[in-house]
């Protein structure tokens, strides 16, 4: 044990060559003293504790400032016997390591709902865009697909069939040219000098009709020669018993009025028809009276059809008698 004297030129010496002493405490006689001594005297281990003893003062001081600020808790309160507990306390670098992960945290969820947000947005984008390009597509299709069209029939004549002059008309019975659109008429001339087609096997040769008492040829062709002939069969129209509409012609008050009497005709009555091989018969289902200049019953049908015309009244011929046929089921 060191006495007073020696404690004090001690620290005389500490102090008077202007050096850091440490304070240490000296027990002894049950008297605690202070102590002073120079960082040459002390040991290594006198020095590692006053180093780890320094850095647990700041680390309590710094703990308390935390507490204060509300920035660490303490866990553990002193128990009964006044043996304080160790606190559990959060360190700076704790409290640090705690913020910063709850910090990634708030931040990785914001960015994983703004993912999930861009995904849904694209997904949006590409069923939008799969949606137009098949809408594009089926219009693309609809507008490279023609529709199946109709064929209009093509009509060669202006007029229909049969038309003259009444016999008692001055001049007699002539072509009536006068019932002919004035600028169609060339149309009409060229095809007056169209060559008549042979004849063929499926093609119409004779007609009778009982309920009137007709029975006469059929020639090709039903121009001012032709019908002079008998009845004629409208060239392009259907042959018997083929699906379309036969167009047959006569005179009503002439060149043996063929069918002068077609107006005495009723829904019911047949019409037979003649070929080198066969015969069909047709059912009368209509009559009309018609203008010259109406030449849709010229037209081609879905079914096979007949039509007869003729000029009308007699000894007038101003206007036409339609009478329409269908094929008989056999």
């Amino acid at each position: 044990m060191q006495d007073a004297g020696d404690l004090q030129w001690r620290n005389r010496r500490c102090l008077g060559e202007g050096q850091p002493s440490v304070l240490l405490l000296t027990i002894g006689y049950n008297a605690v003293m202070p102590c002073r001594r120079c960082p040459e005297d002390l040991s290594t281990e006198e020095l590692q504790r006053l180093l780890i003893e320094k850095r647990r003062v700041e680390r309590q001081q710094r703990l308390e400032r935390f507490r204060r600020s509300g920035r660490a808790v303490i866990l553990n309160e002193p128990d009964e016997m006044g043996v304080e507990k160790l606190p559990s306390v959060l360190s700076e670098q704790t409290l640090e390591e705690d913020i910063a992960p709850r910090q990634r945290s708030w931040i990785d969820k914001t960015l994983l709902a703004v993912e999930l947000l861009a995904v849904l947005g694209l997904m949006v984008v590409l069923f939008n865009g799969v949606n137009l390009m098949q809408r594009l597509n089926r219009e693309v299709a609809g507008a490279l697909q023609q529709p199946t069209m109709t064929p209009t029939p093509l009509v060669m004549a202006v007029v229909l069939p049969a038309g003259h002059t009444p016999p008692t008309a001055p001049g007699g019975a002539q072509p009536n040219e006068a019932e002919i659109p004035e600028h169609l008429r060339p149309l009409v001339q060229s095809l007056a000098a169209l060559p008549q087609p042979t004849p063929g096997p499926g093609q119409p040769i004779r007609i009778r009709i009982p309920a009137i008492g007709v029975e006469f040829p059929i020639v090709e062709g039903d121009g001012w020669e032709q019908l002079k002939k008998g009845v004629g069969h409208h060239i392009g129209s259907a042959n018997p018993g083929e699906k379309g509409n036969m167009v047959l012609s006569g005179h009503d008050d002439i060149y043996g009025e063929v069918f002068r009497d077609l107006d005495r005709l009723k829904p019911g009555d047949e019409i037979i028809v003649y070929t080198q091989d066969r015969a069909y018969t047709y059912v009368v289902t209509e009559t009309h009276i018609v203008e010259p200049t109406d030449v849709q019953w010229l037209a081609p049908t879905d079914e096979a059809t007949v039509t007869l015309v003729s000029c009308y009244p007699y000894m007038v011929d101003n206007k036409r008698i339609v009478v329409r046929g269908v094929l008989k089921d056999e």
